[in-house]
């Protein structure tokens, strides 16, 4: 099966729109899901779903060969957990697994490619004139973003690996959770922000993510590559809720809170999970990323290598969210 691709995290947010992608260009969908997990939003999509065990090896390397993928698209991963133990076993650990597997394995493997994240860089000083690149060295300021460097380490040291490297930034859209916390205060009248040091930000509608992706792992099948993604603009701290502003015609009032009082609110919300098995939604470190002073990166290499061409500005992605948002009875 010559368009047969694996895709991991499948049950996701950027998991539905990578199926929904990768079979707009033809390509047969196995789906990897957990068997607990909640696929009623994917039965339209009608994917071959396919249950593997991402911490054994041996488990892997039967299921690809019974699957004989020629494509692997490993989005699957950890985007909040208690500590960097937790996020390396899944962001590092099973992904290495993963690609040991795929190389052993006697499948027809044209490419792997791993879904990674901007955050495997880090941030740059605001004063930086120049944006992020994939040779910018990095230095990840998040538990989650160290763990998905250490991933990238593993991968490159695979050197027969058919590698293809994805760097998204922000990325909302329809499904999307976090940010959707975003629209639900924006939408009850509060624009806050922590601070009022200024900001760049960078952000990806996940369906411009989804193409791109899929077009990575059709294209340049014989060398490594690594792409950073976004829609290719810099935007201030509030352009965000600008837009929501300009979608809903709604006008939230816009306040700044201390960034001591945020400090201490997860460090209080840190002290109280620390015997619950759920990592808090707001901990010390994603305190320091949301306060970050530049996230904009340049999509340069996606765009000369792949003719990355995103279709969506951050006002038309915020207005189709919003609108699914609101059909779906988000909000």
């Amino acid at each position: 099966m010559s368009n047969r691709v694996l895709i991991t995290g499948a049950s996701g947010f950027i998991g539905y729109h990578l199926i929904e992608a990768a079979q707009k260009e033809g390509l047969e969908v196995h789906a990897a899901v957990r068997r607990s997990s909640n696929v009623s939003h994917l039965r339209t999509l009608n994917p071959v779903f396919v249950y593997p065990e991402l911490s054994e090896k041996n488990a892997l390397k039967k299921l690809l060969e019974e699957g004989e993928y020629t494509y692997i698209l490993h989005a699957a991963g950890a985007t909040r957990a208690k500590n960097s133990q937790a996020y390396n076993a899944v962001n590092a650990d099973c992904t290495r697994l993963l690609a040991e597997a795929a190389l052993e394995a006697n499948i027809p493997l044209k490419r792997f490619l791993f879904m990674s994240s901007l955050a495997a860089l880090g941030p740059v000083p605001y004063s930086d004139e120049q944006p992020i690149t994939e040779s910018t060295p990095p230095m990840p300021i998040t538990s989650y973003g160290k763990s998905k460097l250490l991933a990238e380490k593993y991968l490159e040291e695979l050197k027969e690996l058919p590698l293809t490297t994805i760097r998204p930034t922000a990325v909302y859209g329809p499904r999307e959770k976090d940010l959707f916390i975003l629209f639900k205060t924006l939408n009850k009248g509060l624009d806050a922000y922590i601070g009022t040091d200024p900001q760049r930000l960078s952000f990806v509608y996940v369906k411009d993510l989804a193409e791109v992706t899929i077009s990575a792992l059709l294209k340049g099948q014989n060398k490594r590559n690594v792409y950073n993604i976004s829609d290719g603009f810099a935007y201030d701290r509030y352009a965000l809720a600008d837009s929501f502003k300009t979608v809903t015609g709604k006008h939230p009032r816009r306040v700044h809170l201390p960034v001591g009082v945020l400090k201490l609110a997860a460090n209080i919300m840190e002290l109280g999970a620390a015997f619950s098995p759920v990592a808090p939604v707001v901990n010390r470190e994603k305190v320091n990323e949301l306060t970050a002073p530049n996230w904009y990166c340049s999509i340069e290499a996606a765009q000369r290598e792949l003719d990355y061409r995103p279709k969506y500005s951050l006002t038309a992605g915020i207005a189709e969210t919003w609108q699914w948002y609101i059909s779906n009875r988000w909000l």
